[in-house]
């Protein structure tokens, strides 16, 4: 039998995650996060002394998705995403396939140079500007947008910083990013390969073989550049600074190198990301005289109160029990077994993450089993599965993200229709073949060469 607390706590996660997940009134997710993290607190569910260890969890890993969210609000301020765009269609030459790659590209790149929810923001107009100037019918419109949300969103799986969930996840199993990444990058590009693959033979009707053909007209002044693009609303010249833009790429390039190359010396990561976006800032300001309002404003930094609200709900189902009763079912299974912690933890949380979204999920999961006495080997594979399901298997329901959810409040407001019926209908068959392939490969790569 369960106790009051149990039923209580359960009670008050539950309309948490439906309240964030149905946002009525556009309510943002941070306000019943909040409301549900305070009344654990003021129960007492999750005792005082616990805040600050919680904090010391999630703050890193939010300030670090911050400093990229930054970066790509300074990029967007001096015209790099209109470029991109502009150059796709002109790189295209006619071409709808040709531009299909070339979406799926842009999209993956964004998610490994940024992360998901900031790739979404970023990829997700730029694609329905794209599809729309091209006259582009709406069952036309689906495979660049569905193809490159999907990509974009499992693109947060190969490497660590690109993901909230699995920032938090990696500090609480003491795996270092060098290690994430010789372990799970192979695995789930694998994967990520596989739903690639799938998806064009899905959408290879859909996807028009011939798209307008137009070019880019380029223009030198000074040391600046101008272009018209064929398909602008306006038809007026763009100004760019191609040092500046220049400049601020290999900014956000080298941060994110030294991501990998200075944390072995003990640096942290949100240290490397908010020193690159401030540097990032200033070399704007120098050429632009540009300030920081728009910083300021643009950036989410609720994102730190959100994950902390997150993990409080979260520690409170532990402290009720529920992490024992997970240890109690899969513990004698996964035990000195790496193939069955990979596949079990895998689908679990795939499981988990599309019923009440992939941030609980993966800090429930990692949990569970730092509490199962694993030993190093299969506690990894255990980990990196339960990433792998938050970050893959959750694409099979538009809730199993935040950043699928911010995906299709874009496409509502831009006035695209993407019923969740037609988004499972691809999900069902080209996301779990993506899931069990990026799972056994997690197992025979970490086996052959760890």
């Amino acid at each position: 039998m369960y106790d009051s607390s149990f039923l209580l706590m359960v009670l008050i996660f539950s309309v948490t995650i439906i309240v964030m997940l149905w946002r009525p009134f556009n309510v943002n997710e941070t306000v019943p996060t909040t409301i549900g993290a305070a009344l654990v607190l003021l129960i007492g569910i999750v005792p005082l002394s616990d805040v600050l260890n919680i904090f010391s969890i999630v703050s890193g890993a939010s300030l670090t998705i911050l400093s990229t969210i930054m970066m790509s609000v300074v990029l967007e301020s001096i015209g790099f995403f209109k470029i991109v765009a502009a150059n796709i269609v002109n790189r295209s030459r006619g071409s709808g396939r040709r531009l299909y790659l070339y979406v799926i590209l842009l999209c993956f790149m964004m998610t490994m140079f940024f992360n998901n929810d900031g790739s979404i923001l970023i990829t997700t107009p730029i694609i329905i500007h794209i599809t729309s100037l091209l006259k582009l019918k709406n069952h036309q419109k689906i495979p660049y947008l569905l193809s490159g949300a999907l990509i974009a969103t499992a693109a947060s799986a190969p490497i660590a910083v690109s993901n909230i969930s699995n920032l938090i996840a990696l500090k609480i199993v003491g795996l270092s990013l060098q290690d994430y990444i010789e372990m799970m990058f192979v695995p789930s590009m694998v994967g990520i390969f596989v739903i690639a693959i799938l998806l064009y033979l899905y959408f290879k009707n859909d996807i028009p073989k011939r798209i307008l053909e137009v070019s880019v007209k380029w223009k030198s002044h000074a040391q600046k550049y101008s272009y018209t693009h064929p398909l602008s609303s306006s038809g007026s010249e763009k100004e760019v600074d191609w040092g500046l833009i220049k400049a601020c790429l290999a900014i956000v390039v080298l941060t994110r190198a030294a991501f990998f190359a200075l944390t072995p010396f003990g640096i942290p990561l949100e240290v490397i990301g908010l020193t690159g976006a401030a540097i990032l800032i200033v070399v704007r300001w120098f050429r632009t005289e540009t300030g920081v309002v728009d910083i300021f404003k643009k950036t989410p930094w609720h994102i730190l109160l959100f994950a902390f609200n997150m993990y409080v709900l979260v520690y409170g189902l532990k402290n009720v029990g529920l992490n024992d009763f997970i240890v109690a079912q899969f513990k004698d299974l996964i035990v000195g077994q790496p193939l069955n912690a990979s596949l079990i933890m895998g689908l679990f949380l795939t499981a988990a993450s599309n019923l009440f979204n992939n941030l609980p999920a993966v800090m429930i999961g990692t949990l569970s089993i730092t509490e199962m006495g694993l030993d190093p080997h299969t506690l990894q594979i255990a980990y990196l599965a339960n990433v792998i399901g938050s970050d893959i298997g959750a694409l099979l329901t538009p809730v199993g993200t935040l950043a699928t959810l911010i995906w299709m409040y874009i496409l509502k407001t831009n006035g695209v229709s993407i019923s969740w019926a037609r988004y499972l209908r691809v999900t069902i068959i080209v996301v779990p073949v993506g899931l069990i392939v990026s799972l056994l490969s997690l197992y025979l790569w970490v086996e052959m060469l760890f």
